[in-house]
């Protein structure tokens, strides 16, 4: 009953700040923090993940659950006393594409992440008011998914055109929150709110035994991240490409950016070459760089290609990656140039590794143990990379699998491999789930842009 009663009035509270939001685009919120009461921090832990990594103080969610209402009671008062002090995240590296880059995660305590979770519900009610449809990353309704789709749609409707790959180089490591506090004054300057956000931002970081204090960056992994990062870029580059450099073009353009990935198309060349000069000093502006080998300009047009012996070379257009698929033109059924995507290279092969050393760690447990991993981890491909016209490229990721199986239990013993017949006998009695067919776009649970 309470669960119900306390989500219904935490709902009604993010309703009525929303509603005052959008009705007030200019207003300063001066008094939020209010509405972080027992019930609101009751929700906030309801929505945290349980399953999570530990932070530097290593409590489990269930530890902190024991005592729940003594600790959210604890955490209130100390939010607005000001007296929370912001724990150091602890600091763990996970692979970024392929090579031996790394990309560093924060991991704040568990407490952290209930506050955090508050806090992000809040700003969320008010800058969900003030984003961009353009704009997709971390945000409630809205998903990658959608993202592509609308890339899709919008390309065919002009027929292709110059698309613009930004690359923004190590963005949650040069954050600056000297302007990130400017964009937030500009919406909230509730002072429990800021005091709290400031300490996240200069919050340390436990690395290898010893805690740092970086002067830029927002922690990657914290929940209150994303947002700060939306925040950020939305006044960086979605204001400014929607109402300073959209009007001043000659041709159309359009801009999509889930959370620092972002590509931006335009019908005519000239333009495309005119916002590459000015991007770079844009974003210098706010701290920022491109990635000078990432960021790319690409033609992609509509193939018009003539048929017969005589009949001229046109080039081909080119393809470009965006969250993990590779566009590309291609003949639909139907015999009409679409734009197709398709799993990238390097996701592919990133995934394949991951399956390789999940084999090679399993390979002496139950079959039916590796089984249930592996059921899971295709599912779990198929259900990101499931979209129209990347059937083949989900059929082949299965067929990877089904051999890195096969190879890693051959391993088990030094006798003899194991030969096909027998590996398929053992399909049959453990089979392995083949790639969806309808588009994710299209099942019931998608909700549109």
């Amino acid at each position: 009953m309470w669960e119900t009663s306390g989500s219904q009035t935490v709902s009604t509270k993010l309703q009525r700040v929303a509603k005052l939001a959008r009705e007030a685009p200019g207003m300063v919120w001066t008094t939020l923090a209010h509405h972080i009461d027992g019930n609101f921090l009751r929700e906030a832990y309801r929505r945290t993940r349980k399953d999570g990594a530990v932070g530097v103080d290593e409590k489990t969610a269930q530890e902190y659950g024991l005592d729940l209402e003594s600790n959210l009671e604890s955490l209130r008062e100390r939010l607005k006393s000001g007296t929370y002090q912001a724990p150091p995240v602890r600091r763990v590296h996970i692979p970024k594409g392929e090579g031996i880059a790394t990309r560093p995660i924060g991991i704040p305590t568990f407490e952290d992440k209930v506050l955090q979770r508050a806090v992000a519900m809040v700003l969320e009610a008010v800058y969900e008011q003030d984003f961009r449809n353009c704009s997709f990353g971390f945000r409630p309704g809205r998903s990658a998914h959608q993202a592509l789709e609308v890339l899709r749609q919008k390309l065919m409707e002009i027929k292709g055109g110059w698309v613009l790959e930004v690359d923004i180089r190590k963005f949650f490591d040069t954050l600056d929150p000297g302007h990130l506090r400017s964009f937030l004054d500009q919406r909230v300057r509730d002072g429990v709110l800021r005091r709290v956000i400031d300490k996240w931002l200069k919050a340390g970081v436990l690395e290898e035994g010893g805690i740092s204090y970086p002067e830029l960056g927002s922690p990657q992994g914290g929940v209150i991240s994303p947002l700060l990062a939306n925040i950020y870029l939305h006044e960086v580059l979605d204001v400014w490409f929607e109402d300073v450099v959209k009007p001043r073009l000659r041709g159309s353009a359009f801009l999509v950016r889930y959370a620092d990935d972002v590509v931006i198309v335009f019908s005519w060349e000239p333009d495309a070459r005119r916002v590459i000069e000015v991007l770079p000093k844009r974003l210098a502006k706010y701290g920022l760089t491109l990635h000078p080998e990432k960021t790319r300009l690409i033609p992609f047009w509509r193939p018009r290609f003539s048929r017969g012996p005589e009949a001229p070379r046109v080039q081909r257009p080119g393809t470009f990656d965006f969250l993990g698929f590779t566009h590309y033109w291609g003949r639909s059924r139907h015999g009409v140039w679409v734009v197709k995507r398709k799993t990238a290279k390097d996701r592919f092969r990133r995934g394949m590794k991951r399956v390789a050393q999940w084999c090679r760690e399993n390979q002496h447990q139950p079959l039916a143990q590796q089984h249930r991993g592996l059921v899971l981890k295709l599912r779990g491909h198929y259900g990101y990379f499931d979209l129209p016209t990347n059937g083949r490229s989900l059929s082949r990721f299965r067929y990877g699998v089904l051999l890195l199986w096969r190879r890693w239990l051959s391993r088990r013993s030094q006798r003899a491999r194991l030969n096909w017949k027998r590996f398929a006998w053992l399909l049959r009695r453990f089979p392995f789930p083949e790639p969806p067919t309808m588009p994710p776009i299209l099942r019931p649970h998608a909700a549109s842009p």
